[in-house]
């Protein structure tokens, strides 16, 4: 099946269910068997069957074997953010004494995450160039234990030639772990282009309506163990009513980013135009220096770019972004909203230096008509003018 088709079938059963189109609601914590083989021979490890509340019910099962098909991956867990899924995944693989390698540009949290729980801890964490390529093959020690990737870069848009660094990994026998919120499994399919272990902040894009926090991680076959027990280990659980939400919302994951993706196009493209603005890091626009790979490797892009201004003063960019009405400030995206944030990057960077030569803005291209979004940025700008 396409995709589009498996979106709308992959993870649901009516037949299981007395008809039902959508795989109901489970609540539970404790599940019973009626004989003590029944009972010890679901208690296993495979973590794919009922067994307890916290490791799933039908419905989360649902959710993961949608996500899981639409990537290309071998099984799914839900966890219940974006940053217990990446902790989760990188504690996978990374003890005490082994060496670890992640891109320069990714999600602040994720460093934070290394740099106060796994370096603390033994684990020799290195940051690299997201531009390197099949050049991480210099940095690979016998210790290495993983690569970790995001493409494109958090706030910044680099994107990382995934398949190079991948071969490089492989060749080592090393897993590659990336976050996959900004491709999502539908406009990049990651095992296709050699990732191990895909990572989503499912409050993204599956979800969609800003209303739910969860994480996902995907894994290929050889993966999936080291991974759930990990999670298992963790004791993170997500509710059934939050997965049925994260169904619903995926199902229509595909209409929404194909709309939100031409909305952001035209709202990028226009700012390409304005005066005020020195360049905008989007990389679906021919003029960005990632558009090459991205175009290989990607079938879409997300609406969210950043944009960087000419040189102005705080006062300017606080009146730019206190004038806006229909761009929300605020952190997350994904959802059917527009939002705004101030990037403040350099304090993120060991590995790279970041300075573009003047601020940096990132937005989320929400629902709204773009004609609408395009008049609220050019009041804003001037605002920003008077300020």
């Amino acid at each position: 099946m396409k995709k589009d088709t498996l979106l709308t079938h992959a993870g649901r059963d009516p037949g299981k269910y007395q008809g039902m189109v959508n795989t109901p609601v489970f609540r539970t914590s404790t599940v019973i068997f009626p004989t003590l083989e029944e009972y010890e021979t679901r208690s296993g490890d495979d973590y794919k069957s009922v067994r307890y509340g916290r490791y799933g019910t039908p419905t989360t099962f649902a959710l993961e074997e949608a996500v899981a098909k639409l990537e290309g991956g071998h099984a799914a867990v839900a966890v219940p953010s974006g940053l217990a899924a990446i902790a989760a995944a990188i504690s996978a693989f990374v003890k005490s004494g082994d060496h670890l390698l992640v891109a320069d540009s990714v999600y602040a949290p994720t460093r934070n995450f290394c740099e106060r729980r796994i370096r603390p801890n033994g684990v020799a964490v290195e940051y690299y160039d997201p531009l390197i390529g099949a050049g991480i093959q210099q940095l690979i020690k016998p210790n290495t234990k993983a690569i970790y990737c995001e493409a494109p870069g958090s706030l910044t848009f680099e994107m990382q030639d995934i398949p190079a660094i991948a071969q490089a990994a492989h060749g080592q026998g090393l897993p590659v772990l990336a976050d996959n919120t900004w491709g999502t499994p539908y406009f990049f399919h990651s095992f296709a282009k050699g990732v191990d272990v895909s990572i989503h902040s499912a409050t993204k894009y599956i979800v969609g309506h800003a209303d739910v926090m969860m994480g996902i991680i995907v894994t290929g076959e050889k993966h999936w163990l080291p991974v759930r027990r990990t999670v298992a280990d963790y004791g993170y659980s997500v509710s059934p009513e939050d997965c049925y939400l994260a169904l619903r919302g995926l199902r229509t994951i595909g209409v929404r980013l194909k709309q939100q993706m031409e909305n952001a196009l035209k709202v990028a493209q226009w700012l390409k135009s304005r005066p005020e603005v020195k360049r905008v890091l989007y990389p679906a626009l021919e003029s960005d220096p990632g558009h090459r790979i991205w175009k290989r490797d990607f079938e879409g892009a997300a609406a969210l770019f950043s944009f960087v201004l000419n040189p102005v003063g705080d006062q300017a960019v606080t009146a730019f972004v206190n004038a806006l009405q229909l761009f929300a400030i605020g952190s997350s995206w994904g959802g059917y909203e527009s939002l705004v944030v101030v990037a403040d990057i350099e304090k993120h960077r060991t590995a790279t230096k970041w300075n573009p030569g003047g601020p940096t803005i990132r937005l989320h291209i929400g629902l709204e008509d773009p004609d609408d979004l395009i008049a609220d940025l050019e009041q804003a700008f001037g605002k920003m003018g008077e300020a």
